[in-house]
């Protein structure tokens, strides 16, 4: 069984918000011990010595060795939680590991032959990278530290999926029993599209051009227009004067 981090641990007693806390100010992080059909168990893990740890991605991938009270116990690193605003570790989760029994670990996929493969190197293509981690199971001492994936023969427009991963001996990939996930990509760099800025102002020059013209159409009529009903209403006027003037003289004469 490979072990990457040996580091102490201290029995916790009290529970609650407020002991774990305390125990944060004091430098400490609580954590808990679980399964190996064992009941779990509260520990109280150190600030620096984690942050240190938490560094390298082998801590996640890897079993470390805990010394509490004098014992050794085997496990993997289930989950660390990070405080939102600060570098400081708030809590960390643990499986006791057994030697004879399956785990299951989430282990990075590392990549190689990137800048030599043809897709990149003659073809001009970029790579894109869609899992940069998977889960696996297997007996603890069949645990790589690392899945690697050779890139160096891709070319461009081409695939490799999670059964393209070379697996080491013992060590299987639960999800392929779903899915074939796509793993990584080489394709076509995309052409560069036009600014929406520049689009807007160029559709935006002709609207302008038709709204001038449409402003200006009403404001040249408007004087014609009051012209010519100033006109009719002269016409209409003037036959008027002339049915009243006949019937001045009419009653003149009587």
């Amino acid at each position: 069984m490979r072990i990457s981090f040996s580091f102490g641990a201290d029995p916790r007693g009290a529970q609650g918000k407020g002991a774990s806390r305390r125990l944060r100010r004091s430098g400490k992080v609580p954590a808990i011990l679980y399964g190996g059909h064992k009941e779990a168990q509260s520990l109280v893990l150190d600030q620096q010595n984690l942050l240190t740890m938490i560094s390298d991605e082998r801590f996640y991938s890897s079993i470390v060795q805990l010394k509490i009270d004098g014992t050794a116990q085997e496990a993997i690193v289930k989950d660390v939680q990070m405080h939102p605003a600060k570098n400081v570790v708030v809590h960390v989760d643990l499986q006791r590991v057994i030697e004879n029994e399956m785990i299951r670990l989430r282990l990075p996929i590392h990549f190689k032959g990137e800048s030599v493969s043809p897709g990149v190197k003659t073809q001009g293509g970029i790579v894109s990278h869609m899992l940069t981690e998977v889960e696996v199971n297997c007996l603890p001492k069949d645990l790589p530290e690392f899945l690697l994936l050779d890139l160096s023969e891709m070319n461009l427009n081409e695939t490799k999926f999670l059964a393209d991963v070379p697996l080491p001996a013992g060590v299987t990939i639960p999800e392929l029993a779903h899915r074939n996930a796509p793993v990584v990509s080489i394709h076509s760099p995309r052409a560069a599209e036009p600014e929406p800025v520049a689009e807007a102002a160029a559709a935006a020059v002709p609207a302008e051009g038709a709204a001038a013209g449409a402003a200006a159409a009403p404001a040249g009529a408007a004087p014609g227009g009051a012209a010519a009903k100033k006109g009719e209403e002269k016409k209409e006027a003037a036959p008027a004067k002339k049915e009243g003037a006949p019937a001045k003289k009419e009653g003149g004469k009587k």
